[in-house]
């Protein structure tokens, strides 16, 4: 169990690097004195002890077998997973955690390949701190864990229960306490890099973990719908209402108010007050539209020039001049 544990806390406290705060006290981690306390024992205990192992085990064991050993264990996670998402009452994340189990248990070879996430079955993370913060239990205090690390109080006994979930705590002691190095081992050997990283990055690790450990809860809480949590409201920008802004002079009468209007002019019929052609251009044409009319064709009725002659009349033609006489 302190294997295990070892290893959640040591996930926790490697989160990916930023900066954090000094060591202020905050109204959530009363118990910070105790807390940096246990914390630099367990950062010592990393340094010296854990840290090396695992660089060891990164340096004489190949990379396909790691991920394999990783795999191993990710697939025993998904037994606890799919409890706790029964327990949170979500059904298809419960269903795809015991399919991920079975389909990799199967095609995987008891778990060493991970067929099951290029399948389309996601990997979910659960445990049963989140479970009680899903039906409205309150955390409690930051608190820190010998071994365990960064944690709360209703986080702990959320540990207790998850060590029942986990399938090799049921092994005899002679397979169970190896596999629990093991896993140990693999997980901090994962985690070297990002150990680095916040050894570089955080002015103050204690403030870092313990700020990065709340703020991953809370965020996990909101995903799993947690009773009252709720997303942030968005922000008031100022934007106009298009009901209580009356349209612009000339814009269109279907234009939401405070929109510009790019009605084309030249559409639709005519408004009825516009004014009559001017004489001698098109009766059809739109008033802006200059005249095209070619002169020779025959004007319209009542308009200037000659009229046609009546029917069955003939028309007057001019006599032709007489030739002189020679």
């Amino acid at each position: 169990m302190k294997m295990q544990t070892s290893a959640l806390a040591l996930v926790v406290a490697c989160v990916a690097s930023g900066c954090a705060t000094g060591p202020d006290r905050k109204p959530g981690d009363p118990l910070e004195p105790m807390n940096r306390a246990v914390f630099k024992f367990n950062d010592s205990l990393d340094t010296y002890v854990a840290q090396p192992i695992a660089k060891g085990y990164q340096k004489v064991t190949p990379g396909p077998l790691r991920t394999a050993i990783s795999n191993f264990f990710s697939n025993l996670g998904d037994l606890g997973n799919a409890a706790n998402n029964l327990m949170q009452l979500h059904i298809t994340d419960a269903t795809e955690d015991v399919m991920r189990f079975a389909f990799n248990s199967t095609f995987g070879i008891f778990g060493l390949l991970d067929w099951a996430t290029p399948a389309g079955l996601p990997k979910h993370h659960q445990d049963f701190g989140l479970t009680l913060g899903r039906w409205g239990v309150p955390s409690g205090p930051y608190l820190v864990l010998p071994l365990f690390g960064p944690s709360s109080f209703r986080d702990s006994v959320g540990f207790a229960v998850d060590f029942r979930f986990n399938p090799l705590n049921y092994a005899e002691p002679a397979v169970r306490n190896p596999m629990y190095g093991l896993q140990f081992v693999s997980k901090r050997a994962d985690l070297l890099g990002a150990t680095d990283l916040l050894s570089q990055a955080a002015l103050d690790k204690y403030s870092f973990v313990r700020d990065a450990y709340t703020q991953q809860r809370i965020s996990l809480l909101r995903a799993a719908g947690a009773v009252g949590t709720s997303p942030a409201a968005l922000p008031d920008y100022g934007e106009p209402d298009d009901s209580s802004a009356a349209p612009a002079s000339g814009a269109s009468g279907a234009a939401p108010g405070g929109l510009p209007d790019y009605t084309d002019p030249g559409e639709g019929a005519a408004d009825s007050t516009a004014p009559a052609p001017a004489s001698g251009t098109q009766p059809n044409a739109p008033p802006d539209v200059p005249n095209y009319t070619d002169p020779g064709e025959t004007p319209a009725s009542g308009a200037s020039g000659s009229t046609p002659p009546a029917d069955n009349q003939t028309p007057e033609v001019a006599p032709l001049p007489k030739p002189a006489v020679q």
